[in-house]
């Protein structure tokens, strides 16, 4: 079994109308102290024994960062784990943010995946988002990259916001898939508590996003994506053959992963945690040295709780189901929890066959493609 490691770097120069995730404005000085806090960090984690095979370098914008800070990250990784001979190390990247030299440093760093967040195609709906790019910068930075010597760049798109059209969405889809990304994420808008797109849709400012519309919109880019080459292999994922994200995988086959930094969150022997989310408290937790906690804890987790081995069926379930290829392993699934999944579950099968919502096979369970819209209803009988 191989690890996989999360860095997380929470610094944003705008905050994202969208974006419920743990992420700092204004904070940029901080950066050179976080840095060397995440690199304590990292090496106050007992190493497993087996090797790391991806690492994913998220936010906030990671491309905030000096490509020698990065370089020093990842050679803390190297230093603290065994990485595996061809390990994937992802780096997601803000259009605009960057140039050609930035992307050949980082990748003479190691960085041999970019995840690109493009959004929208157009302007009107980056305004909305409070995205700070603009439309040709994300054909500019494809292009430097390219010639940076960059072989695999995915792009994020985000559908379903409020009032917009199905034709603004073929636009966006076209002009991305125009780009020939090597990888393609296309994810529904959710409304998260607390943002700044949730509250002006519960104000009234603006309208629910409209579900039919949503659906017909995933269906229609799913049938773009794959006349472009790209293969649906997950829920929200499409990409050329062979060029699947190895670190996400690892999450959907329910793999053990490491997460680093203010706020991030991992699974290993077992336990889910989190680390310290508080900016400031997470630099002092993590900023000094201290004895080694039980594998996989460092001083800066601040919350662990063991999965007991129901709901660690459940969650089994509910990330190999968005494999829409792979599904559900079921001899993997009876080898890990000693129990067939038909003997642990007999009704919640029993129930999504009638309904058409499951396919079912000697080795695999997978969603039907009307499934796929409503996958995590699906996953709820599971869990």
């Amino acid at each position: 079994m191989q690890y996989s490691l999360y860095l997380h770097l929470p610094f944003c120069a705008i905050h994202c109308t969208y974006c419920a995730f743990n992420i700092f404005t204004r904070a940029q000085k901080l950066i050179p102290h976080y840095v060397r806090a995440l690199q304590n960090e990292l090496t106050m984690v007992q190493p497993p024994s087996e090797p790391v095979h991806t690492i994913y370098l998220g936010g906030g914008t990671p491309s905030l960062l000096a490509p020698t800070q990065i370089d020093t990250l990842l050679k803390t990784c190297q230093r603290a784990y065994t990485l595996s001979r061809d390990p994937e190390i992802t780096m997601e990247i803000n259009p605009g943010d960057v140039d050609q030299g930035y992307l050949e440093s980082i990748r003479e760093a190691g960085v041999n995946r970019l995840s690109i967040g493009m959004q929208s195609a157009l302007p009107d709906e980056l305004r909305l988002m409070a995205r700070d790019h603009t439309p040709q910068a994300v054909s500019q930075v494809i292009t430097a990259a390219r010639k940076a010597g960059h072989t695999n760049i995915s792009l994020d798109l985000i559908f379903g916001l409020p009032r917009q059209s199905f034709a603004a969405w073929r636009t966006t889809v076209r002009e991305a898939l125009s780009l020939q990304p090597d990888h393609l994420s296309m994810y529904a808008l959710e409304l998260e508590a607390g943002t700044a797109l949730t509250r002006r849709v519960e104000r009234g400012g603006l309208p629910q996003p409209d579900q039919d519309l949503c659906a017909e919109m995933y269906q229609w880019a799913d049938s773009e994506a794959k006349q472009a080459g790209l293969i649906q292999y997950e829920i929200s994922n499409w990409a050329r053959p062979g060029w699947e994200c190895r670190h996400n995988r690892q999450y959907w086959r329910y793999q053990p992963y490491l997460g680093f930094g203010a706020g991030a969150h991992g699974f290993a022997a077992g336990v889910r945690y989190e680390v310290m989310p508080d900016l400031r408290r997470y630099l002092e937790l993590a900023g000094s040295q201290r004895e080694r906690l039980p594998f996989p804890l460092s001083a800066a987790a601040v919350q662990s709780r063991q999965i007991d081995p129901l709901e660690a069926m459940g969650e089994y379930i509910f990330t190999g189901l968005r494999q829409v290829q792979e599904g559900v392993n079921l001899r993997d699934f009876e080898a890990r929890f000693g129990i067939a999944l038909a003997e642990a579950f007999p009704k919640a099968l029993a129930k999504l066959l009638q309904s058409d919502l499951i396919t079912l096979d000697q080795d695999r369970m997978r969603l039907t493609d009307q499934a796929r819209l409503i996958s995590n209803r699906v996953s709820l009988e599971f869990l």
